[in-house]
């Protein structure tokens, strides 16, 4: 099992989902992957979920802030880069061509928390730990375990976030003659920047690791959702899928 208690300077550390209906989401992605949830309050006197794969916490769903229930906006997974100074790579955002959205605000004594958007656009959460560094798990079933930015100008994305964490890349050549990125830390691959399809905006897929992909899009059906890309007819290790909740919260799954 791999347990986690830290995460360096520009690794994938923490998803969660923004919904306007949090009970209804609970009991999706407890259909899901078997989540177990402890409540908790918002300041604003609503609650938000903390989301447990056995003992292990993994995920937050929120409630959605008051302008996005009034715009109807669907639901949304975010992702969190770990950082050493929020405030820092919050400060440099603008400077390597990209932007700050939010922040750097402190979350109590959890951590700090800022929002930045990449040349291109995604937006892609920053947190700096502070007693809360993340998932506590990571590639394993009901875990966060990749991520990868669909954007538009691929190789902006890629010298924006070498520029703030100095990520190493490798690149993937690919049939149509572009190019698969990967952002690396300590060697090790964390995340993915991919061609958006011409039209589309750019945003992070997020991949949630489970034991059985067939079982797992057979449950996110029957729990209401949509099955957006179908798994293999035999799934095997490493083989994906992507869901929408009935809030429009999209998902991917690997097979771990």
């Amino acid at each position: 099992m791999t347990a986690r208690n830290h995460y360096a300077s520009g690794e994938p550390c923490w998803a969660d989902l923004q919904t306007r209906d949090v009970a209804a989401a609970k009991d999706f992605y407890q259909q899901v992957f078997g989540w177990t949830y402890q409540d908790l309050p918002t300041p604003d006197g609503r609650s938000y979920a903390q989301a447990f794969e056995g003992k292990d916490l993994v995920a937050v769903i929120a409630p959605q802030n008051p302008m996005q229930e009034a715009a109807g906006t669907n639901g949304q997974w975010n992702i969190y880069l770990a950082a050493t100074d929020a405030e820092e790579i919050a400060e440099d955002a603008s400077h390597a061509g990209g932007k700050l959205q939010f922040g750097p605000e402190a979350v109590a004594d959890t951590g700090v928390l800022a929002f930045i958007e990449a040349p291109g656009g995604g937006a892609t959460g920053i947190w700096q730990a502070g007693t809360h560094v993340g998932s506590h798990l990571f590639n394993e079933h009901g875990a966060l375990a990749w991520a990868e930015l669909m954007t538009p100008e691929p190789q902006a994305a890629v010298a924006f976030f070498q520029q703030l964490f100095g990520h190493e890349v490798t690149e993937y050549p690919q049939d149509d003659g572009g190019s698969y990125s990967t952002l690396m830390v300590n060697g090790e691959e964390v995340a993915g920047i991919v061609p958006a399809e011409e039209g589309d905006d750019a945003g992070w897929q997020i991949y949630f690791g489970v034991a059985d992909l067939g079982k797992a899009t057979e449950a996110a059906t029957a729990a209401g959702g949509e099955v957006l890309v179908e798994p293999e007819a035999t799934p095997e290790v490493g083989s994906l899928a992507t869901i929408m909740d009935p809030q429009g919260g999209v998902l991917s799954l690997i097979q771990i």
